[in-house]
């Protein structure tokens, strides 16, 4: 075929080769913001170094080849000895091992931890999602493990290395360790009260033999799980290590990997126990309090793993209107076009900066800011996952047929996204818990309504939706069915009230005027035309791209 027919033109570049971090002005900003000063100059050189590195053509080439080589179940070894372990593609272990390095795994006993570790978890997980669960997991495992000091003296500083121990092996031997989780069974999925495995006593304390079944047992390749088992005393929490102190495997057969619509680069599996060796966290019966930390703290992942996909989505609509010519400029300057990705970004950015403050309450760890996780958990795991889908399949839209092809990215980040919403409590699950935060714990609303007073008289459109908000809460009749459009309105309330307080007074005004204001259509790009969009989308715009 004649040359002349394959000149290239008017294509984007890549966005490659940038820092992921310094890029995004409204994590960088949270960061300054919610940092203490003494320990800000380490905190920006570690997330400027996670930045590059997230942003460099390894780490995408990585992240490309962990999805296209998912792991493989490899249940006997070549004689037929039963080893139930997962294989994965190399690019999964240079993903996993650069976040552990980083810190990934270790937030409960730094200065600043949370915020640190939740900034850098938004920028690695940019580079590829799914390395997110086993990371999360190990992270979350800590404040359950926590309710029995021997088991944390033992395990926390295996969590929290900052060394990658690849493979199977005696824990104790290991310089740091990955842990799982095991809820739900296939009849009763979130209604995790009606599991059905059972924990027989040991003669030795706290030992029990398990046996029964997980549905979903996440990152089976991981070196513990914390489950949930009916023992004598009712449905328990237990340590479950694959590998035995004495070197044995543990009883831990892997029936199958899930074959998931995305997340392809993490394994997620059916899980048999029988006769499976395990040691009881807390005490008998009080299962759900034991590891309902641990719950928490994903759900909070959740949130981030959502701003990260929504922020690389936007990064790459953003990237590719600014390179690319149609109709006598770049689409960038087109005013439908700066419509729609005005709109994205701020979708964008109220989740960044709520993931950031939650991230911060931790760190904070006062009786307040306990009490305020408590309502703004549940209601932006609720809100912020539900928000992702939407957002990256806009976001892929405006790259055209282009987003459509999976060369672009693009279609892995839409696969990825409704994942968030699902894990940890699917929708439902975290309007009810967050109606249930409002019923039974009156200091979770306060301390809500002290965050939001914050920003009282900045805008009149917040103070109306802060006053909205209160009449419906004065009206408990049939609040069940009314849950998701409460908890919507205290999660839209919450970022507005963020974003006014410290965002700039361009996306501010954008944010409260469409989602609090009602000045929005029903799509993307339906935002007032008189607001001062070309600001919006440069601030969104990756800087050095």
């Amino acid at each position: 075929m004649a040359a002349t027919t394959h000149t290239v033109t008017n294509q984007v570049p890549p966005l490659v080769g940038y820092d992921v971090f310094a890029a995004d002005r409204a994590l960088s900003e949270a960061v300054e913001r919610h940092i203490p000063p003494g320990v800000l100059p380490v905190a920006l050189e570690e997330l400027g170094e996670l930045g590059r590195a997230a942003g460099s053509a390894q780490a995408q080439e990585w992240g490309a080849q962990a999805n296209a080589y998912p792991p493989v179940l490899r249940t006997h070894d070549r004689y037929g000895h039963r080893i139930d372990e997962v294989e994965f593609h190399p690019s999964w272990h240079r993903l996993l091992g650069h976040a552990v390095s980083a810190g990934l795994t270790d937030a409960w006993g730094r200065p600043a931890g949370h915020v640190r570790r939740a900034a850098g978890f938004l920028v690695w997980t940019q580079a590829e999602a799914g390395h997110g669960c086993p990371l999360s997991m190990t992270h979350a495992a800590v404040p359950a493990l926590r309710t029995d000091p021997a088991l944390a003296a033992a395990w926390e500083p295996l969590l929290t290395s900052h060394t990658y121990g690849e493979g199977l092996g005696v824990p104790r031997r290991k310089a740091g360790v990955l842990f799982g989780m095991g809820m739900t069974e296939k009849q009763g999925g979130t209604d995790v009260r009606s599991n059905t495995t059972r924990a027989e006593p040991l003669s030795g304390e706290g030992e029990y033999l398990l046996t029964g079944h997980k549905w979903f047992c996440s990152a089976p390749m991981s070196d513990g799980f914390l489950v949930l088992a009916q023992a004598p005393g009712g449905l328990t929490c237990f340590l479950l290590p694959r590998v035995l102190p004495d070197g044995t495997r543990n009883v831990f057969a892997i029936q199958r990997l899930k074959d998931k619509l995305g997340n392809r680069s993490n394994a997620s599996a059916e899980v048999e126990f029988d006769g499976t060796w395990a040691r009881r966290v807390g005490e008998e019966g009080r299962g759900v309090r034991t590891i309902i930390e641990m719950v928490a703290a994903t759900r909070l992942d959740c949130v981030v793993g959502s701003a990260a996909l929504m922020r690389q989505a936007v990064a790459q609509a953003v990237h590719h209107s600014a390179y690319r010519g149609a109709f006598g400029g770049p689409l960038i300057d087109k005013p439908l076009m700066r419509n729609v990705l005005a709109d994205l970004a701020l979708e964008s950015e109220a989740a960044t900066v709520l993931a950031m403050r939650l991230a911060s309450a931790y760190d904070t760890d006062t009786a307040q800011e306990r009490a305020f996780l408590r309502l703004a958990v549940p209601a932006a795991k609720y809100w912020v996952t539900k928000r992702c889908s939407a957002v990256v399949g806009e976001a892929l839209e405006c790259l055209g047929g282009n987003g459509y092809v999976e060369e672009s990215g693009m279609p892995r980040l839409l696969r990825e996204a409704p994942l968030n919403s699902i894990w940890e409590g699917s929708g439902n699950v975290q309007a009810l818990d967050a109606l249930r935060a409002l019923r039974r714990e009156p200091q979770a609303l306060d301390a809500f309504l002290r965050e939001v007073g914050h920003a009282r008289g900045a805008d009149h459109r917040l103070d109306a939706a802060i006053r909205g908000l209160l009449t419906e809460l004065a009206d408990l009749e049939g609040i069940e069915a009314r849950a998701r459009r409460v908890v919507e309105r205290i999660a839209l309330v919450l970022q507005g009230s963020l974003l006014v307080r410290w965002a700039p007074p361009e996306v501010s005004d954008a944010f409260c005027a469409s989602r609090l204001g009602g000045d929005w259509g029903s799509a993307f790009g339906t935002l007032p035309h008189s607001l001062d969009l070309a600001s919006v989308v440069a601030r969104a715009r990756p800087a050095g791209a």
